[in-house]
């Protein structure tokens, strides 16, 4: 066969090749293949913290935010991973922030974290005297939830997570 005719005959055939590859569909796969482990049971401080919010948000004339058990289970990884690591951060963020579009239906994701406060209203107050975290805290949510952990030594470790879906 003449390479001229050969020609559109391969083109054909690297379309065909290339649409049935997608990336999208594998990353998809490995994202959905994210382990969501079960959420423990509320704690006070936990309980504390969401009410202290919501009475927060009905004071500003916003909703109240809905608690999500795929939310506390994703913010109890993190946590439990910033006590591990003995260091308060926003590490592997994307990691769940897709696994909450993926598993809990969410279209926007955001998280405010803290570490060594006592108490629901230290922390809270915290998050809503820091420009940045009362944002958040502010935002046009429906649902939320948070994980608090101490270390070997007593000390809070907080993971507040809010989704729009």
């Amino acid at each position: 066969m003449k390479p001229a005719k050969l020609l559109p005959f391969l083109a054909i055939v690297a379309l065909l090749i290339l649409s049935s590859c997608s990336t999208d569909t594998s990353v998809r796969d490995e994202i959905s293949a994210i382990e969501i482990p079960d959420a423990p049971e509320a704690k006070l401080i936990e309980i504390e913290i969401m009410e202290l919010i919501n009475a927060y948000r009905i004071s500003q004339g916003l909703n109240t935010l809905n608690e999500h058990h795929t939310v506390k289970a994703v913010a109890f990884t993190h946590t439990d991973y910033m006590v591990e690591v003995d260091h308060v951060s926003h590490d592997n963020f994307f990691q769940r922030k897709q696994s909450l579009e993926l598993n809990a239906g969410a279209n926007i994701v955001t998280e405010n974290v803290a570490y060594g406060f006592s108490s629901a209203s230290s922390v809270v107050n915290a998050w809503i005297n820091s420009p940045s975290h009362k944002e958040n805290i502010e935002g046009d949510f429906t649902d939320f939830d948070i994980s608090a952990e101490q270390n070997e030594n007593g000390e809070w470790y907080f993971t507040n997570i809010f989704i729009k879906r």
